[in-house]
């Protein structure tokens, strides 16, 4: 068990040594060798076509067919998301179906589906358009109803003028009226439909103006929306009557409702055929309204039927993509009838790739087998660490700055632990950190129903982060117990407090200050010290000196990693050079500032160690005087001065000199070797090329100055800028005291419910708000920097590039394949 915990560790401390494979592939097993690669999932292939276009490529057919599928089983996704309809996630269970069969049956439903819907969208334009005819015989017989009554009162008016005698008010010409022919009197015609109620106007003002206003139009307000039979949208209109006289403004209202998009229907001014008509279509509208539900339910069967085999289809429709995907990047030999592959793989997944060829030779019926066969290269491998669930998290933090190179030291390794106790360190209460686990430990007691929900950006990256959150709540627990602060307020959880007030008022508590009656307390903070007029200068003086400690020691972690990346490559230079003249810099001066901290708690010195500090550089032969903190402390710090002066130039001017030198040996060396063979001259011809460059000692020199440079004044700024630890873990204090004094504390002062619910309630929103997610977010980002910028540039390149294997696992994880 201890062995592969440790080899676990190593195997996320270095990435995997890789190796360059050359696969020699028969063609009738290469579909199967390449699915059973994805299968194992730790083989990524090179594009040995680059050159070439995808439609030049081999398999170019059977890449369009799986696109083809690809976008039936697209439209079969889209028409069941209009029916409101998902696929089952739980593929149906029946046979195995392959990619031929797979491809004449998603034809098959397609064209039925496409047939189904055809029809469907007929009869619902039938159905809409006598939906609207049935509106317009309803109102346009209510037109002619209402016009025909008041005709009729009219002639039965004029009937009784007729008997009576005349007078002065009857109509000069009312004899003339009553003797005209009915068959000279003019015919007027008419145009009934529906008209959009936002062009009901316009369409008024237009037909007015196109007739010179010999028309008459009538419209009635439908109350509800209706469906357009063409737009298939809900559109409010209106039903209008035209009359008019003539053709020649005929054919212009005609022309002016179809630009309108008018629907006009025909009307019948009988009364019996306006009921003939209305019950012909209200028996139409019964019929098809049956029809349609029917067509419905066969389309919604259909879907149901598609959205139960949709998850498996899809599966086996992306694995067929990506296989033929995969065979295009391999080299046909067609002399010997073979694909040749060349790849990165794992040295220890080399049995199981070797032993996944040989089942699929032998399934294929192959009479040769697939030739594995490692080749020597220069080029750098791909970068590969094996994580889990946990270390997954913390790793692509790491990442998100630079892909380690190949068998670099990670620091991802080292951050599991870092990270969420440098955020501590400035969230330090162990209140907040109880909320921060709760939320952490529900996101993981919800992974499995979560992972397979679709989040929004932001719930996807929190949940993604769900164990860095747990780590960060637990050092937060840890630290906001040495703070003693729980939401701002102190507990007594290990003991009684050792100071005691005055008086028994303790109203000068703030002023006159405590005195220690008892023992030390045993863990952190005091609960006493919160409050008192010492707190601020207490809190300040120990968060500032911690954090400068925290720095020192995480800087100095980052040199050591770097050596033993010196040592793993084998390069001295590094080490004497590099390494050793960094370490003895920062620690002249920074460590001896650690060490100096550290003596005056253990000894409780009132010496200023600014002075201390600025005088080492300034007057160094100055007597210390009261700021004498250990005997023989001048001479420590002359000699200290003098390392970190000797440490400069150890760093700047030796490495540049050295590399010219080993370049010289080298040339020479390669210039006079033995050729054993033609392969030798070959390689040589190759270095000639290719790799023999002139060196550029002054673009290596600047490079080294340049990096000592960075380094004198990073070590200055690295440590000021772990000062960051100190003043966001005081401002989160202040926040939190602020919030606890001014708004739950004043409530509960007025001895009003009211207002007391009202002052929970805020503080709830503010603590929510502003601590537990704005702080959150500006610690996280606080001590991502320090890690990237303070702690990585002394060690980590990241210029490696990501090991991307062939594998079925990541196409589940994907929506669709492009």
């Amino acid at each position: 068990m201890l062995e592969r915990l440790s080899s676990q560790t190593m195997d996320l401390l270095r990435s995997e040594t890789m190796q360059l494979v050359q696969l020699i592939i028969p063609i009738e097993s290469a579909r199967r060798s390449v699915a059973y690669m994805g299968d194992v999932g730790l083989f990524q292939f090179k594009d040995l076509n680059a050159e070439k276009s995808p439609f030049q490529r081999t398999y170019a057919n059977q890449m369009k067919r799986c696109v083809e599928m690809t976008r039936k089983l697209r439209f079969f996704k889209e028409q069941m998301a209009k029916a409101g309809l998902s696929p089952s996630k739980r593929s149906g269970v029946g046979d195995d179906i392959d990619l031929d069969s797979l491809e004449v049956k998603l034809g098959e439903l397609e064209a039925e589906l496409i047939e189904i819907n055809a029809n469907n969208e007929k009869l619902q334009h039938t159905y809409y358009e006598l939906l609207e005819y049935q509106l317009v015989l309803q109102k346009a017989g209510e037109f002619f109803h209402s016009a025909q009554s008041s005709a009729a009162a009219q002639q039965r008016e004029l009937e009784g003028h007729s008997n009576g005698e005349g007078s002065i008010d009857s109509p000069l010409l009312l004899e003339l009226e009553m003797t005209t022919d009915p068959w000279k009197q003019v015919k007027l015609g008419f145009v009934t439909g529906l008209v959009p109620r936002e062009k009901s106007m316009a369409f008024e003002r237009i037909l007015f103006r196109a007739t010179r206003g010999n028309v008459f139009l009538k419209q009635a307000v439908i109350e509800n929306s209706v469906i357009d039979p063409v737009s298939g949208a809900k559109v409010e209109k209106n039903v209008f009557a035209v009359f008019y006289s003539g053709e020649r403004a005929k054919s212009k209202i005609l022309k002016i409702c179809d630009a309108f998009g008018a629907n006009r229907y025909s009307f019948s001014e009988d009364h019996s055929k306006q009921f003939q008509m209305m019950t012909e279509v209200s028996g139409r509208l019964s019929e098809l309204n049956t029809t349609v539900e029917i067509g419905l339910a066969h389309r919604t069967n259909l879907l149901q039927t598609i959205g139960f085999q949709f998850q498996k289809w899809n599966l086996l429709v992306k694995k067929e993509k990506s296989i033929y995907h995969t065979l295009n990047m391999l080299n046909v030999d067609v002399t010997r009838k073979c694909l040749v592959a060349e790849g990165w793989c794992p040295v220890f997944a080399t049995d199981q790739i070797q032993n996944a060829l040989r089942q699929a030779a032998l399934e294929s019926s192959s009479q040769i087998g697939t030739i594995f066969q490692v080749l020597q290269t220069k080029e750098s491998p791909p970068t590969y660490f094996r994580t889990n669930k946990f270390t997954s998290a913390f790793q692509e933090i790491v990442d998100a700055y630079g892909v380690a190179k190949y068998q670099e030291a990670n620091p991802g390794v080292h951050t599991i632990i870092t990270f969420p106790f440098l955020f501590a360190v400035m969230f330090g209460d162990w209140g907040h950190g109880i909320c921060l686990l709760a939320a952490a430990l529900y996101l993981i007691a919800r992974e499995k129903k979560l992972s397979s929900q679709k989040l929004g950006d932001i719930m996807e990256m929190t949940f993604g982060g769900r164990n860095v959150i747990m780590m960060m709540g637990i050092f937060s627990i840890y630290t906001g117990l040495i703070y003693n602060e729980f939401f701002s307020v102190p507990f007594e959880l290990f003991g009684p407090s050792a100071y005691s007030c005055r008086d028994l008022s303790c109203r000068d508590a703030s002023t006159a200050g405590l005195i220690k009656v008892r023992a030390t307390y045993p863990f952190g903070v005091d609960p006493k010290w919160h409050g008192t007029r010492s707190e601020l200068p207490f809190l300040n003086s120990l968060k500032m000196k911690m954090s400068i400690l925290l720095g020192v020691t995480q800087m100095n972690l980052g040199i050591i990693i770097s050596y033993f990346n010196a040592k793993f490559f084998g390069d001295e230079l590094n080490i004497w050079y590099q390494f050793v003249p960094q370490i003895i810099f920062l620690n002249s001066l920074f460590g001896y500032l650690s060490l100096l901290i550290i003596v005056k708690w253990c000894t409780g010195s009132e010496a200023d160690l600014y002075h201390v500090m600025i005088y080492m550089f300034l007057s160094p032969a100055d007597d210390l005087g009261d700021n004498q903190l250990f005997t023989g402390q001048k001479f420590l710090q002359i000699l200290l001065l003098l390392a970190a002066l000797v440490a400069v130039p150890w760093m700047l001017f030796p490495k540049p000199f050295l590399l010219k030198k080993q370049h010289q040996e080298r040339h020479r060396g390669q210039s006079y070797t033995l050729l054993d063979s033609a392969d030798d001259i070959l390689e040589m011809e190759q270095y000639d090329s290719d790799g023999h460059e002139e060196f550029e000692f002054s673009e290596v020199f600047v490079h080294q100055l340049i990096h000592t440079i960075e380094f004198v004044l990073g070590a200055v700024s690295n440590t000021a800028s772990y000062l960051r630890l100190w003043a966001l873990s005081l401002a989160h204090s202040e926040l939190s005291s602020v919030f606890y004094d001014k708004v739950l504390l004043l409530a509960w002062g007025f001895n009003n419910m009211i207002i007391l619910i009202i002052g929970i309630v805020v503080f709830i929103c503010a603590t929510v708000g502003v601590l537990l997610v704005m702080e959150t977010l500006s610690a996280f980002l606080h001590a991502l920097r320090l890690h990237w910028v303070e702690f990585q540039n002394k060690f980590y390149e990241g210029d490696g590039y990501k090991f991307y294997p062939f594998s079925f696992a990541s196409l589940g994880d994907e929506e669709e394949v492009n």
